[in-house]
């Protein structure tokens, strides 16, 4: 038999993977010394209360014949569909609930929908962004470029027209820089993308932490819906990091060599995924209701005044540093000239604070440094005070 190559491509090790065996090894070699983690961007929160009462009553239905349910329908039930289409709707942006395909998560379907794409397609990622978009197309053998994101544009690469590119990665807010296109901005993206019979994936996972007037969707941009797909969480939007369910919209108008990509992407799903349970289903419809959306809304200003405390700290120790206002995270700058992984050993072993390595989001991420506002908020202030003791100097 033979492997798939392509995986020695790959680093040894799931940056995130990395970051966790590290500091489980200090921590186990120092049992006295309290570690904070700012790293990876799990939430703390519990889920919000009409969540809980959607799911209970999703469970009693299931221990009733009457209403028990089996297998979900493969796109996700209606009910749940046409929930998220009316939270678009009530953004001013029209996705009908036909186009919308419920599944267990943004990062799964990241990885999932270069499925839809020969291998001979060219790929366009910016750096830095989250791993997964580049190592699920290095397992399938693709060839990436990169569009260099970095402290002159604001960390927002636009579109440069000697690329030719077919598939093209965008994450807006972005993982890990904060940054945020504008519509106007999207829109440049969205006529290259249609001038070349690009497609566009588009992560929109961090969409509810926007703020200050950046755009919120790809379909804010006029013609997007010929050619963008768009990945959405309730990860973060709701704390269903440990429930698992997201949302794609695939729309009906976007096609290519007279193929539909909805109807592939539904016979793709229909053939390797079973679908979301309907219990969590329940649960995620809860998130648009009235008292969900003002729940929600708590769980997110929470997350919001721990960027600030961040944000604040970093002010106050005369770090450069960008996001925090649209995003959850805190992209900054490794002081004296220190490197992703050196500064991560230095937080670690001098404060007991671990974040996450620059580096290990691309090239162009070596020297900066990820903090997460997902974390308690005692710890989080504990930890911003041992930065500051430890930065100011």
């Amino acid at each position: 038999m033979k492997l798939n190559e392509n995986f020695s491509a790959l680093s040894e090790s799931y940056l995130f993977a990395t970051v966790a065996q590290k500091s489980a090894a200090y921590a186990e070699a120092h049992p006295d010394k309290k570690v904070i983690k700012l790293s990876i961007g799990d939430v703390t929160l519990p889920l919000a209360p009409a969540v809980i009462a959607a799911m209970h009553a999703a469970v009693d239905e299931m221990g009733r014949k009457e209403t028990f349910r089996g297998y979900p329908p493969y796109e996700g039930y209606e009910f749940l569909r046409e929930s998220i289409a009316g939270y678009y709707a009530r953004r001013g942006i029209n996705v009908p609930a036909a186009d919308i395909f419920v599944s267990d998560g943004a990062k799964s379907d990241c990885g999932n929908l270069p499925e839809l794409f020969d291998r001979d397609n060219l790929v366009l990622v910016p750096d830095p962004v989250y791993p997964v978009y580049v190592d699920t197309n290095l397992m399938a053998g693709r060839k990436i470029v990169y569009a260099a994101a970095a402290k002159e544009n604001g960390f927002l690469p636009m579109p440069d027209e000697s690329v030719k590119a077919d598939v093209i990665y965008l994450c807006s807010p972005n993982n890990p820089t904060g940054a945020a296109y504008t519509k106007e901005q999207l829109q440049k993206w969205v006529d290259y993308a249609n001038a070349r019979d690009a497609v566009i994936l588009y992560d929109a996972a961090y969409e509810c932490f926007v703020q200050d007037g950046a755009a919120r969707s790809i379909y804010e941009a006029k013609g997007a819906e010929k050619c963008a797909i768009e990945m959405c969480s309730f990860s973060k939007t709701a704390g269903f990091t440990g429930t698992r369910c997201g949302y794609t919209v695939v729309p009906s108008a976007l096609v290519r060599g007279g193929v539909s990509l909805k109807e592939m992407w539904f016979r793709r799903q229909s053939t390797k995924f079973n679908g979301v349970s309907y219990v969590v289903q329940r649960g995620a419809a809860a998130v648009f209701t009235e008292e969900g959306q003002r729940q929600v809304s708590d769980n997110l200003a929470y997350y919001r005044e721990n960027a600030r405390i961040i944000a604040d700290c970093m002010d106050g120790c005369g770090i450069f540093y960008t996001g925090g206002k649209n995003s959850p995270y805190i992209w900054l700058k490794c002081p004296d000239g220190m490197k992703s992984w050196e500064f991560f050993d230095y937080l670690l072993n001098e404060a007991q604070v671990v974040g996450t390595p620059g580096s290990g989001f691309g090239k162009n991420g070596e020297g900066f440094f990820r903090l997460t506002a997902f974390g308690d908020r005692d710890n989080t202030k504990e930890a911003c005070e041992r930065l500051y003791k430890l930065l100011k100097k």
